[in-house]
């Protein structure tokens, strides 16, 4: 496991800014984030700012926290640990290309340096909420997805929303345990 940088709390441009300037993106340079972009995209995701009570960057319906977060990148799958703020490396080959193919063959899958996958585990939410628990889980991850596309812009990068793949195969490719469910997929990278 290793700690990622400290992420910035105060950026160069305002929230109205970034939402003003907020386009999905599709096409990256060849260029590889650094370790203060994914820090920053990570803490936007999930990152703890209530170090007391866990609280986090994105409501969370009773505070159950059912997302798992994982990074994809040339250098392998990577888990987002909020606690603590680290990753933890699960593989080290590149599978950007394969998970495109999981993806429906989207370029932007195979192309962007960094392809954020949102996992749930939806009992951590359903236990306390029932069935309406699952629709909970459902505006977690919108919550968290919008996060990470506004920080893409504060951070002069770009992003686009995928919700069209296969769980199944994203599940194969990325080795998501079988309690989590894959729920989204957010390509980030330096726009073209």
């Amino acid at each position: 496991m290793r700690d990622l940088p400290e992420p910035r709390q105060h950026g160069e441009k305002s929230l109205e800014e970034t939402m003003a300037g907020r386009r999905s993106i599709r096409a990256f340079r060849d260029r590889a984030l650094n370790d203060e972009e994914l820090s920053q995209l990570l803490w936007a995701a999930q990152g703890i700012t209530d170090t007391r009570r866990g609280f986090r960057t994105a409501p969370s319906a009773g505070a159950t926290f059912p997302l798992e977060i994982y990074a994809v990148t040339a250098n392998g799958i990577h888990r987002y640990h909020p606690d603590g703020h680290k990753l933890e490396q699960m593989a080290t080959d590149d599978r950007r290309a394969a998970l495109a193919v999981a993806a429906l063959g989207q370029d932007s899958v195979r192309t962007a340096p960094l392809i954020m996958v949102f996992c749930a585990v939806p009992e951590r939410t359903t236990r306390r909420y029932g069935d309406r628990g699952e629709m909970f889980v459902h505006m977690e991850v919108g919550h968290a997805a919008q996060n990470i596309h506004l920080q893409a812009v504060a951070l002069k990068l770009g992003s686009v929303p995928i919700g069209a793949f296969d769980p199944d195969r994203v599940a194969d490719v990325v080795r998501i345990p079988a309690a989590e469910t894959v729920m989204y997929l957010v390509p980030v990278g330096e726009p073209r």
